[in-house]
C-alpha cells in the first residue's frame, strides 16, 4: 500500500471542529490534527463560548495559514454548526471534510485512513461498532445506551451503518452537495443519523472505518434530554418520509474491503 500520507497532503482536507467551552482541550488537540495531517487545514465552529475558546483558536493559528475561526451568531447546535462549516468547506472549495469532537474523544490519528477510503467512497463513518473499532473509558451504562440507540436506528430505518450515532467522519465534496445539507433541521445525535439518512437517499456509497472512542476527560458533556428525545423520534420522522427511497441502497461495509 501507498504511503497513507499522500491521501492528505496531495488533497484539499477541511477538519471541522464544533465548539463550545472546549478551551481546555483545545491546545492538545489541535496539537495532533498538525501532527498527523499537517496539510489539511481547521475550521473551529465556535458558539459563542464564554470561556474564550474561540479566542485561544486564533492565537494559536495565529502564526499559521492552516486555521480559522468561524464565530457563530443566533441559536446554539452541534448540527446548526456543522451545516454553516459544509457550507463554508464548499464555499472555499475543499474536496473533503473530516468532521470531529472537539472533547479528544475522536483521536487524529484514524483522520489519514478517512481520506484514504474517501478515495473510493463518498462518505467514512467513523465505527466503534466493527471489527477493530471500540471504546475506552466509558461506564456500562453509557456503552449500551449507545450500542441500543444503533440498533434502534437500524431496526427502524433499515440504514445499513453500524455507528450511525458517530460525529467522526469524512464526506466528499460530492457528498455534501448531494445530500442538500443546507437543509438539515437536526442536532446531536440525530443529526448523525439524518446525515446518513441524507447519504443513503442520495445513493452515496457509505464505508464504515475503525476508530477507538474514549470518553472526555475535561470539561462537562453536551448530551441533554431534549437531545435524547430528538433522537429518539427521529428515526419515525426519517421512516415515514424517506421509507421508498431506502429501498436497496448502497450496503455499508468496512473501508478496508
Amino acid at each position: 500500500m501507498e504511503d497513507r500520507a499522500k491521501y492528505v497532503t496531495e488533497s484539499s482536507t477541511l477538519i471541522i471542529v464544533p465548539t463550545y467551552n472546549e478551551r481546555e482541550n483545545l491546545p492538545w488537540l489541535l496539537s495532533r490534527i498538525r501532527a498527523e495531517v499537517p496539510e489539511a487545514h481547521v475550521l473551529i465552529v465556535d458558539d459563542g463560548s464564554p470561556d474564550g475558546t474561540a479566542d485561544l483558536a486564533e492565537e494559536i493559528f495565529a502564526d499559521s495559514d492552516r486555521g480559522t475561526v468561524m464565530r457563530r451568531k443566533g441559536p446554539r447546535g452541534l448540527g446548526r454548526s456543522y451545516v454553516d462549516g459544509y457550507g463554508w468547506a464548499l464555499a472555499n472549495g475543499y474536496a473533503r471534510v473530516v468532521q470531529m469532537d472537539a472533547d479528544l474523544s475522536h483521536d487524529p490519528a484514524h483522520i489519514p485512513a478517512f481520506v484514504e477510503a474517501a478515495e473510493s467512497a463518498d462518505v467514512v463513518v467513523g465505527s466503534r461498532y466493527i471489527p477493530d473499532g471500540g471504546v475506552k473509558n466509558w461506564p456500562v451504562h453509557r456503552l449500551m445506551l449507545s450500542k441500543f440507540a444503533n440498533i434502534y436506528v437500524a431496526a427502524i430505518t433499515g440504514l445499513p451503518v453500524k455507528d450511525s450515532t458517530s460525529g467522526f467522519r469524512c464526506y466528499t465534496r460530492r457528498a455534501l452537495e448531494s445530500m442538500r445539507v443546507h437543509e438539515v433541521r437536526s442536532n446531536g445525535y440525530a443529526f448523525q443519523v439524518e446525515m446518513t439518512a441524507r447519504a443513503s437517499e442520495a445513493g452515496l456509497r457509505i464505508v464504515e472505518s475503525p476508530i477507538i472512542f474514549t470518553d472526555r476527560q475535561h470539561g462537562k458533556s453536551k448530551i441533554s434530554r431534549k437531545v435524547l428525545f430528538e433522537s429518539m423520534i427521529m428515526p419515525w420522522r426519517m421512516r415515514r418520509k424517506h421509507r421508498e427511497r431506502w429501498q436497496l441502497r448502497p450496503t455499508s461495509q468496512p473501508a478496508d474491503q
